[in-house]
């Protein structure tokens, strides 16, 4: 596996090698020992999330509060998703900022999005299977978001926006600077 620092080093692309021939291929996806030595930090993920959807559906940008914040492995198994995570840090010097990876069923990339961070994705291709693991489980009562098209972010979702769509709830987020239920940048979210 190849681990890539993003601009946003927090952020993490995974490549893994794909062994193929004629009769397909054979790809590692997950390898929890070689991701903790190149994080410097122990994770263990407790549940796995699958979504189907259309071209132009777009999910986000979602996290959870501690003590329910999750990192997250999301990856593509068919089709093909404009990933996004956004540092929702208050102090980082990222703070704000976003990465934009486009993960499929091609070039097999996945994304680690640690605590402390923002996701959402859109859809770029009908069918689409989403798979992602998370490292704590779903709290509704700790679940938040931030608008997607809050114009600070300055994230092009490559989709038009009218031919998006959106749940209710992804409609009603506020924009990053209307919440304060945010992250602390510097403190530990993996260690209570």
């Amino acid at each position: 596996m190849n681990f890539i620092r993003t601009d946003i080093p927090d952020v993490v692309i995974v490549e893994p090698k794909v062994h193929g021939d004629e009769r397909g291929y054979f790809v590692e996806t997950f390898r929890q020992d070689k991701l903790e030595v190149f994080l410097g930090y122990k994770i263990n993920f407790c549940q796995d999330n699958e979504s189907k959807s259309s071209r132009g559906v777009l999910r986000g940008l979602h996290y959870q509060l501690h003590p329910a914040a999750q990192t997250k492995l999301v990856r593509v198994i068919k089709g093909k998703v404009l990933d996004v995570a956004v540092d929702i840090r208050k102090g980082s010097h990222t703070f704000g900022k976003h990465v934009a990876v486009e993960l499929s069923e091609e070039n097999k990339r996945q994304l680690l999005v640690p605590r402390g961070f923002a996701h959402g994705f859109v859809v770029l291709k009908d069918d689409t299977i989403f798979a992602y693991k998370v490292d704590n489980y779903y709290s509704p009562e700790n679940d938040r978001g931030v608008a997607f098209d809050d114009d600070t972010l300055g994230i092009d979702w490559i989709v038009p926006k009218d031919e998006l769509l959106l749940s209710g709830k992804d409609t009603k987020q506020p924009k990053l600077s209307e919440t304060d239920d945010i992250f602390e940048y510097g403190v530990d979210y993996y260690n209570d």
